[in-house]
């Protein structure tokens, strides 16, 4: 196994521990610092493995489907908690996620069909928005925050709604497949 698809277990792994610190109170202030830590990790090796994958030429198969499984399994895992910890509303936790199912759901069609539906910038705006926007939400500082908290929940949902606008349309040919 090459480092970008190691980095992407590692991420996967990471989950889990990121829940724990998330939403049990055992530990105190600590728990949102620890989970504050792991989610940044967990963050930056999604970056780092498409990077080391790319410039090294170490694209394979198994990096292709799971690092976009691993990234939308951080992301969806502390959205959820965040709702359960009253910082987030599940409407829009429900529309992220819907999201990400559909376009899962095209990027299968697309690859029974011999085409790999790629990433493109929307999506990556929308989950360096979404990123962000939990890294805030952990934070919790308040005052000031709050208002830039509100800001990037309500561009996360836009960037969303667009990306998958945007990958809908440039890839409609993908659903006349199936007709």
């Amino acid at each position: 196994m090459n480092t970008p698809n190691k980095l992407t277990v590692a991420r996967m792994i990471l989950v889990p521990f990121l829940v724990i610190f998330l939403l049990t109170e055992w530990g105190g202030d600590a728990n949102r610092y620890i989970s504050l830590g792991i989610f940044v990790i967990a963050s930056i090796t999604d970056w780092f493995d498409g990077y080391l994958a790319r410039k090294n030429n170490l694209v394979t198969n198994f990096g292709k489907f799971m690092d976009p499984l691993a990234d939308k399994l951080l992301v969806c895992s502390a959205l959820i908690c965040l709702v359960e910890l009253d910082k987030l509303e599940a409407w829009i936790v429900i529309i992220i996620i819907a999201r990400e199912f559909i376009i899962s759901g095209f990027r299968l069609i697309a690859a029974e069909n011999g085409i790999v539906i790629a990433a493109n910038y929307w999506g990556k705006f929308k989950t360096v928005s979404q990123m962000v926007m939990i890294i805030l939400l952990i934070l919790d500082f308040g005052g000031a925050f709050d208002v830039l908290e509100t800001v990037f929940i309500w561009l996360s949902l836009a960037l969303t709604i667009v990306s998958l606008v945007t990958y809908i349309a440039q890839n409609r040919n993908v659903l006349s497949m199936q007709e």
